[in-house]
């Protein structure tokens, strides 16, 4: 706490001496644009000069907002990424710079007269040469002066920041702050996720297989109360029938939960497996030269069994098309039906995937027109 407070004070002397200097490097701006016209006024004017003339204009116009980057870099502590703007923002820049810089000098220059005036006020109260009321509204007037003055540098050198953010673009304080806010999202997203997964798979084993399950205890019931053996022997077969029906939609459940084929097999096997469940035709690429992480394995795979699941039961498509390939730094996924489109990205399927993708820093989107064809694809970032 006490090294808080001792730091806040240099950072405000910090924070005023740049905007001080920020006065006397709009002089060299102005200074700048003055004999800069002067002397590349008439090469700027004639056509076939006119490019090499604009290129010398930004050449120079490119040193001093180098000059104001560090400015900003030493005096209020941003840091910039990489940007390279283009001539005329730099030369925007620089010209509304300067202006504010000047504009700051003024009111600078007014602050400074009003404290030379209230140090003479101050000193004739000493020698007890003015009234009360004489006083009075001298104070209440250099008050709101004051007020103003401080308002106005403080307008000023908001402007002064903004104007550098727009040039340099966002500092790496505003990147952090934005990558705070996307992953405080991204984490609230992946929650609600899981919570909408978990609903998913209560709803299967109620609706399904807890459904077949009791179908087969009352076959057996009725097999044990039979009273021919004809009877408890078909009411036995369709009992069977029935219990091999239940692992199969348990084998479905186990695998939209997390496919064991993963881990035991690779990603290529696992999409592979949801091809050969799936009850429409689907073309497989698939172009992975290395093992990948087993986060991007699994976001992989559900994307892809998310959506040709959402295809198989919506779209009324022929056939799918799946695609996976590894590129230097993402994973690229296609899925492609042939059906109907119309689907609704805000869905609670599609929805999911966003969460699950964006949670490892990719990106999802799904072109689905009215007619179709629905096509999904997903980024993911490999590093």
């Amino acid at each position: 706490m006490t090294g808080d407070l001792a730091v806040k004070p240099t950072a405000r002397l910090l924070r005023a001496a740049g905007v001080l200097l920020s006065c006397f490097t709009a002089l060299l701006g102005l200074l700048y644009f003055i004999l800069a016209g002067a002397l590349l006024g008439a090469f700027l004017l004639w056509p076939r000069t006119r490019g090499r003339a604009y290129a010398l204009l930004a050449a120079g116009a490119r040193r001093l907002a180098a000059l104001e980057r560090s400015r900003r870099s030493v005096f209020f502590h941003d840091r910039f990424p990489e940007h390279h703007a283009s001539d005329q923002q730099v030369l925007r820049y620089l010209a509304a710079r300067t202006y504010t810089g000047l504009l700051c000098g003024v009111v600078v220059g007014l602050l400074v007269f009003g404290v030379v005036l209230a140090g003479l006020l101050a000193a004739g109260v000493a020698r007890s040469t003015m009234t009360w009321q004489e006083l009075l509204p001298q104070v209440v007037l250099g008050g709101v002066l004051l007020f103003l003055d401080v308002q106005g540098l403080h307008s000023l050198a908001a402007l002064d920041a903004r104007l550098a953010r727009e040039c340099f673009g966002p500092s790496e304080r505003e990147l952090l702050e934005r990558r705070i806010d996307e992953l405080a999202a991204s984490r609230a997203a992946v929650v609600h996720a899981v919570d909408t997964e978990r609903r998913r798979v209560e709803r299967d084993l109620h609706d399904g297989v807890q459904q077949r399950l009791v179908a087969l205890a009352m076959l057996l019931g009725r097999a044990r109360r039979s009273k021919t053996p004809e009877q408890a022997d078909a009411l036995l077969e369709q009992a069977h029938k029935e219990s091999r029906e239940v692992l199969t939609e348990l084998r479905e459940v186990a695998w939209r939960v997390y496919p064991s084929a993963l881990d035991n097999l690779g990603l290529q096997e696992a999409i592979g497996g949801v091809s050969e469940r799936c009850s429409i035709p689907i073309r497989m690429e698939y172009d992975v030269p290395e093992p990948l992480a087993p986060s991007l394995e699994t976001a992989a795979y559900f994307v892809v069994s998310e959506a040709v699941t959402n295809a198989a039961k919506h779209s009324s498509a022929e056939d799918i098309f799946v695609s996976v390939k590894a590129y230097d730094t993402f994973l690229a996924i296609l899925v492609r039906d042939s059906g109907v489109g119309g689907a609704d990205p805000a869905g609670s399927g599609l929805t999911g995937l966003h969460s699950r993708v964006a949670a490892l820093d990719g990106s999802l989107n799904v072109h689905s027109p009215v007619g179709g064809p629905t096509t999904i694809t997903a980024e993911l970032p490999c590093a």
